[in-house]
């Protein structure tokens, strides 16, 4: 079995093994190849020693360098958040332009890659994580390590006039090329990534899933990350015997739990969510005292002004409508900011009767799948979603809605609180249906299996067109709904991080 090597911006913190959610499967993943970790150590140094120091973290070896404080400033609260996030979620008014950014970005990609070649095999398998690192490949391709190299884009990849607004993301496109196998969270941003890379960045389309750039030939993959189900419903059920499970069930009071669990990010739709919740409450004072909104927003990014702004948003919009709408022992909307262990939130998961799970563009949304996860079969709870969310093209089954309207959000919420038991089961046995038998350890071990792979699959690659990928069936809609498509569906509903994994100290995940 050949040595796996992660690639992210950050390493895993060091902590108690009892973490869930992607890192554990990573983890589980590089035990599994005796493999490597590497990044950055999430610490800052003016004078950092160019060489990377590797420490034992659970098992698993990690490689870690530090950052300077101006490295960490443009490279990463820079150009990364500043600019390819938020363009990626296809949120150009929040974009921030510093070319020295760009170039910084770009000097830690190198730095990255000239401190990890020293630490690499003959045989070993590159995996490059997500939208830091877009610049990885090349660099390493720059100093002639021939290793297979793959790349995971978590978050969404924008529609070709989106993603021109910025040169440096088009520069990066070429860059990522020098990677054997690219991965996406769904088909469309396979799509979008392939257009962008034929309009923009000099690459032939081969077959459906290959772009040939010179002599290269490059796999295009779609990879839907995943949860492992059964995993997070245990978790759920030994949660509901804690503290916090027991607090919340007792401030509750009977009343009808609306539940939104999110980092503070402006791609979550947050400031439309809370406005719908107002909405309602001003439309349908039957349910004053009967229902409370819980957002929990952990802080995060608190160095880019757009994150500052929107806390202040929230605070602004759960002020007024507390000052609109509380009673001295009734608040009707509590907006939390700080983190929550992953035991609380999935017991809060299974007290909710409404998982708002809206954002304006996400690439999966995890949240989504944890929350169906978490639910009592007889009692479940009910999944709004965004359409524009990743995993809406999975979840099918739930109440979907365009998150940029609050009047629709409202609606989707109304009918929650108001749908009759057997429906609720019936949608969230579909739901189930899709993640029970998933696990992230199985979509590492499919990424990793497609990298391995290579030759063969490029030679599939130009025989069909597929990119030698194995391919999820797609489910068909009788057998994954059952009665469920017949439904009649609210308005407007459709078909369809930042890089900080933990080891121990669970936190929540926001997808």
């Amino acid at each position: 079995m050949k040595r796996l090597v992660i690639v992210s911006n950050r390493v895993p913190a060091a902590g108690t093994p009892q973490a869930g959610g992607l890192v554990v499967a990573l983890v589980g993943l590089l035990r599994r190849h005796k493999g490597l970790w590497f990044g950055w150590s999430d610490a800052l140094a003016d004078h950092p020693d160019p060489e990377p120091r590797v420490v034992d973290r659970q098992g698993i070896s990690c490689a870690m360098i530090d950052l300077t404080p101006d490295e960490h400033r443009k490279y990463y609260l820079g150009f990364a958040n500043g600019v390819l996030w938020p363009l990626m979620h296809i949120l150009p008014g929040v974009v921030s332009f510093h070319r020295n950014e760009l170039e910084t970005y770009r000097a830690v990609n190198v730095r990255f890659a000239t401190a990890l070649k020293g630490l690499l095999k003959k045989d070993d398998l590159i995996w490059v994580q997500d939208y830091q690192l877009l610049a990885v490949p090349a660099a390493l391709r720059d100093q002639k390590v021939g290793n297979p190299i793959g790349f995971f884009l978590h978050i969404p990849f924008p529609p070709p006039v989106v993603a021109a607004i910025s040169e440096g993301l088009l520069g990066l496109v070429r860059d990522v090329l020098a990677a054997d196998l690219i991965g996406f969270q769904t088909a469309t941003d396979a799509e979008h990534f392939a257009q962008t890379a034929a309009l923009y960045a000099g690459a032939r389309r081969v077959g459906k899933l290959g772009l040939s750039l010179g002599d290269r030939t490059v796999r295009l993959g779609v990879f839907p990350v995943e949860i492992d189900a059964q995993e997070f419903a245990r978790v759920t059920k030994a949660a509901m015997e804690r503290r916090p499970a027991q607090d919340l069930a007792h401030n509750l009071r009977d009343r009808a739990l609306v539940l939104g669990v999110d980092r503070l990010d402006p791609s979550k739709g947050l400031v439309e969510r809370l406005t719908a919740f107002r909405q309602f409450l001003a439309a349908e004072p039957k349910w004053h005292r009967r229902v409370s909104f819980l957002q929990i927003a952990a802080k995060s990014r608190e160095g880019v002004q757009a994150y500052r702004s929107l806390l202040r948003d929230l605070e602004r919009i759960a002020g007024a409508t507390n000052g609109a709408y509380a009673e001295p022992d009734w608040t009707p909307l509590k907006l939390v900011t700080q983190s929550s262990t992953r035991n609380t939130v999935a017991s809060y998961m299974r007290h909710a009767r409404v998982g708002l799970v809206t954002p304006l563009r996400d690439g999966m949304n995890l949240v989504a799948k944890e929350f169906v996860a978490a639910q009592d079969p007889d009692d479940p709870g009910v999944l709004v979603l965004s359409r524009f969310a990743g995993a809406a093209t999975q979840l099918d089954a739930a109440l979907q809605v365009n998150p940029y309207d609050p009047d629709q959000i409202e609606e989707a919420m109304r009918r929650a609180l108001t749908m009759p038991l057997a429906e609720r089961q019936e949608r969230w046995r579909d739901l189930w249906d899709v993640i029970k038998d998933t696990s992230a350890l199985a979509w590492g071990e499919a990424f990793a299996d497609a990298l391995a792979n290579r030759k063969m699959a490029r030679t599939k690659t130009e025989r069909d067109g597929t990119g030698g990928l194995p391919t999820k069936k797609a489910v068909p809609r009788a057998s994954a709904r059952g009665t469920a498509s017949k439904r009649a569906r609210p308005a407007g509903s459709g078909m369809a991080e930042d890089g900080r994994p933990t080891m121990g100290g669970a936190r929540t995940t926001t997808g």
